[in-house]
């Protein structure tokens, strides 16, 4: 991730050559825009020192050209020949001219402090060079900044949300809010956050087109227009995914054009700071990528019974059928309580009329009986008339 300060210390050891300005030609005029070309091993981003600097012919000596010594006397080497050495007994022991097979460095020693501390500060410097955006437009440093609130905002609530429902899972009650109202905030805030990267990634492909039509760095045509189709071909299906393959496949996004503006920034595409400019911002929605998802993960983890959208409105089928089946299994109990009422009725009603038709036949048969009786009198009676009118016609 940073950089090795050895490589630094072994470069300051060489010096440059004078440099030769190069001479106009016309064709020189196309590359106006380009940057001195860094190497392309160098995939980390690096702090460049000098930007600005007109297109020269650099050469690098193995050995320093100039010497820090200063240059010979005549007359030393005969002053020198005619000192006389004085005695010195005291410094000189039995150990002093004899050289030991495990001796100590001959290097004057330093303070321990800074023996402790000298790689701790080295590290330090290195993150400072590696962090620093000095070079970077106060416009621009300003705006990513505040890109990068929104992320860090939801991946925030996501984290608060995760603890106050496992806090509702672990002891009934949440901090501020209830387990049911943290699931529906949590359902608010995640779409956000993915729309929110689709917003991003389709940007920061069109910033390459943007290069493109500008020709900073000259004009590349399909090679650049590309970055400008893939991201936003890659950002948007993500808001049909599920949560979780949607943050990571917008993870692996924002690290894939951190990369490709790298390599473009190498390649003198883009200014010299803003590879420095993508990695500490690519560092930061990343981060905040990760927060959501161990967040998300930890809910899950404690709480089962998380719910979506889907699944409210699924329960809700659920409790429309089961009322509908109670509903139905009530209204064929009063039918069947209907149907047994009307047959006792009818049961009573035939019983009923079996008693009306025998007191019926009864009194038919009285009646019947009565009328037999009647006839019988009747014919009686005129017989006894009949017989009276006979007996009178005789005796006339």
């Amino acid at each position: 991730m940073f950089r090795s300060p050895a490589t630094r210390s072994l470069l300051r050891s060489f010096t440059k050559a004078p440099t030769t300005r190069s001479t106009y030609s016309a064709a020189s005029l196309q590359f106006r825009h380009a940057l001195p070309l860094r190497q392309l091993s160098k995939k980390r981003p690096e702090v460049l020192v000098a930007l600005a600097r007109p297109p020269t012919t650099t050469l690098f000596y193995a050995t320093k050209s100039t010497s820090s010594n200063s240059p010979l006397e005549p007359g030393a080497e005969k002053r020198l020949s005619q000192e006389i050495l004085k005695a010195d007994p005291d410094s000189v022991s039995a150990e002093s001219s004899v050289r030991h097979v495990f001796e100590e460095s001959q290097a004057p020693k330093e303070e321990s402090s800074g023996d402790m501390t000298a790689g701790l500060k080295a590290d330090l410097e290195t993150i400072k060079e590696t962090f620093s955006m000095s070079e970077v437009p106060r416009e621009s440093l300003y705006i990513g900044a505040a890109g990068v609130l929104p992320y860090a905002a939801t991946s925030l609530s996501t984290v608060f949300l995760a603890f106050d429902i496992n806090h509702a899972h672990s002891t009934g009650a949440g901090y501020l809010f209830s387990p049911e109202t943290a699931h529906q905030l949590l359902d608010l805030v995640t779409p956000v956050q993915i729309g929110y990267g689709a917003v991003i990634i389709s940007f920061l492909g069109a910033i390459h087109w943007g290069m493109e039509y500008s020709g900073f760095g000259g004009y590349h045509s399909y090679r650049r227009y590309m970055y400008g189709v893939i991201a936003p071909a890659v950002a948007w299906p993500t808001i049909f995914m599920p949560v979780e393959y949607a943050l990571i496949t917008q993870f692996l996004a924002f690290n894939f054009l951190y990369f490709a503006d790298a390599r473009a920034t190498a390649r003198g595409w883009f200014p010299a700071w803003y590879s420095i400019y993508r990695f500490v911002l690519t560092f930061f929605v990343g981060a905040s990528i990760v927060i959501s998802l161990v967040g998300r993960g930890k809910i899950i983890a404690a709480d089962h019974t998380l719910k979506s959208p889907v699944d409210y409105v699924k329960a809700d089928r659920d409790a429309q059928w089961a009322a509908l089946e109670r509903e139905e299994k009530e209204r064929r109990s009063a039918l069947a309580a209907e149907e047994q009422e009307e047959e006792e009725e009818e049961e009573k009603e035939g019983d009923d009329s079996e008693d009306g038709d025998k007191e019926k036949k009864m009194k038919d048969d009285d009646d019947s009986n009565d009328k037999s009786d009647g006839d019988k009198s009747d014919k009686k009676t005129k017989e006894k008339n009949d017989g009276e009118k006979d007996s009178k016609v005789q005796k006339k």
